[in-house]
């Protein structure tokens, strides 16, 4: 019996035990291990599957390696070609050039530079177009017309969710006891294998996915919503308009929530896989962590899998990242005070900083705008301190000597 393209039943556990004998030894079988300080910052029992730590930095290789091995030699020898805001786009050049496939990759303009150089790298041309995923597939939709190439589709295929689906099996032996594994979600591959496989080990595991507020695609289809999928945010792995047929299907049959997400938590769960965990998770590595940072009471006490699916961000943007964490969390402050213009009062001011332990890292001495009294100056002066408390402390006794003294945000400066 034919199924239909979109009929769930043709993602199976036996085809995804099928698609590890395939990968093993071409991909690394990541580990999955307890994370003690996120389990102390959230209140559940966390064990972390680091995908990052693949050649490319992502689990997409385990799909595009299982989709390449299926083509025939006539199909191999005209070409693949793939539609990737970076991770999936990685998976399909390090592959194709291992086993000798032409690739061609279009990705959106606005992808991290960091994966489009690595992309490169691997042998594949890049071709950037359009803004989105949606218009970069035009623009794939017509090359792949034009020169006879074949789709490698990045989470649509049952072959590619065959091998996101691995990662299941690796963790389920390595942490049997697990309770939930919470998902990143983009177009639905990597939970649609994931949930195929963990429901057949362990049909009481639950299996929860996680989207950004901004592209929340999977959970309007999952509860029937009209929804909007739009916007800049930092988890570009996942920000996907249209997502998958089959992957849509296979969601609603196996998993069993999917919560959404604001960008500030993916920016914290990223900052803390850095600061704690001493690894590099990109905004969809990090989704997972998110949702246990905005809703900790519902994980509480569980035994909960994170799969850090990616860790390929911008060395730039990671480095902003960190800095406003520092200040949500109140250890670097921004101040703006407005001072007499007189010889002696910048120094007052850091001694003031310097006895109290806080360290000053940036002066901005304003005297020529034309906001600025003729007699006096504004500086911007942003310092570190140990937490909220001792920033506030430092403030009042700015203020105690008689200085006006104005919190800023990170960044802001004179009009």
């Amino acid at each position: 019996m034919t199924l239909a393209f979109n009929d769930p039943q043709q993602v199976t556990v036996d085809k995804i035990h099928n698609a590890a004998e395939i990968i093993k030894g071409a991909v690394l079988e990541t580990p999955c291990l307890p994370a003690p300080r996120l389990s102390q910052l959230t209140g559940a029992d966390i064990f972390v599957k680091y995908e990052n730590m693949q050649v490319t930095g992502a689990f997409k290789e385990r799909g595009a390696l299982v989709k390449l091995t299926s083509l025939s030699e006539h199909e191999k020898s005209r070409g693949v070609i793939a539609v990737s805001a970076g991770n999936h786009a990685q998976g399909v050049a390090y592959h194709a050039g291992r086993l000798g496939i032409p690739a061609t990759i279009v990705m959106p303009v606005l992808t991290p530079f960091v994966k489009i150089a690595a992309t490169r790298g691997y042998g594949a041309e890049v071709i950037l177009a359009g803004n989105t995923l949606a218009e970069a597939k035009e623009e794939a939709d017509r090359l792949a017309q034009k020169k006879d190439l074949v789709w490698v589709h990045p989470y649509d295929d049952a072959q590619v969710i065959h091998g996101q689906g691995t990662i299941a099996l690796e963790m389920l032996a390595q942490q049997p006891d697990l309770d939930v594994l919470v998902i990143p979600v983009g177009g639905g591959g990597l939970i649609s294998g994931i949930a195929t496989a963990a429901k057949a080990l362990k049909p009481t595991v639950k299996v929860i996915g996680v989207e950004t507020t901004l592209y929340p695609g999977m959970w309007g289809a999952f509860y029937g919503k009209e929804v909007r999928c739009e916007g800049a945010t930092i988890a570009e792995g996942i920000a996907v308009r249209d997502i998958g047929q089959l992957t849509t299907e296979v969601v609603k049959d196996r998993v069993d929530d999917i919560l959404l997400v604001s960008e500030s938590s993916i920016e914290q769960a990223i900052n803390a896989y850095l600061t704690l965990q001493r690894t590099i998770a990109e905004g969809a590595g990090a989704a997972g962590l998110a949702a246990l940072l905005s809703d900790p009471t519902r994980f509480a006490g569980e035994k909960v899998g994170l799969v850090l699916c990616g860790g390929n961000i911008d060395p730039r943007l990671l480095s902003k990242i960190v800095v406003r964490e520092l200040a949500r969390d109140g250890r670097l402050v921004s101040i703006r005070i407005d001072t007499p213009d007189r010889p002696g009062t910048l120094g007052e001011i850091a001694t003031v900083i310097g006895d109290m332990q806080g360290n000053v890292v940036d002066v901005e001495h304003h005297r020529l705008f034309l906001n600025v009294p003729a007699k006096g100056a504004t500086l911007d002066v942003t310092f570190e301190a140990f937490d909220r408390p001792h920033g506030e402390r430092i403030v009042a006794a700015l203020r105690e000597r008689g200085f006006v003294v104005r919190y800023l945000e990170i960044g802001d400066r004179m009009d």
